[in-house]
């Protein structure tokens, strides 16, 4: 993989070394690799929708780039006040996929259970 104590070309330039790394193993060991990477303070600033977006991943363009699948978990009440959540969503967390090298792009809602850490089918 990559030495992260290499930061001759700054940070962007270690993450994506470090993503190239990740997509090469994922094609030597034919297997997915699951990655997470944080997200920037733009989707903070962004004064009407902070649902996330490609854009929005931090460091690096290489991880866009790289990545077949990118997908993004939001919660309406992590980000909005109690009193400015529909009762549809309580409890619910969004799941968007958006970047899907062989399939679709879209998004989806399952059912957040907090107490266990689990998402659940909505019935």
């Amino acid at each position: 993989m990559s030495d992260p104590k290499n930061k001759d070309g700054g940070r962007q330039q270690e993450v994506a070394s470090i993503s190239r790394s990740l997509k090469q193993m994922a094609k030597e060991a034919r297997c997915p690799i699951i990655a997470l990477s944080q997200m920037s303070r733009a989707v903070e600033q962004r004064s009407k929708d902070q649902k996330p977006q490609l854009s929005d991943l931090r460091e690096s363009g290489a991880i866009e780039q790289d990545a077949d699948i990118v997908s993004f978990i939001y919660r309406e009440e992590k980000v909005k006040g109690e009193d400015e959540i529909s009762p549809e969503m309580r409890g619910k967390a969004e799941i968007i996929i958006a970047k899907n090298r062989s399939g679709p792009i879209g998004s989806f809602h399952l059912a957040f259970r907090p107490e266990l850490s689990r998402f659940d089918n909505i019935d």
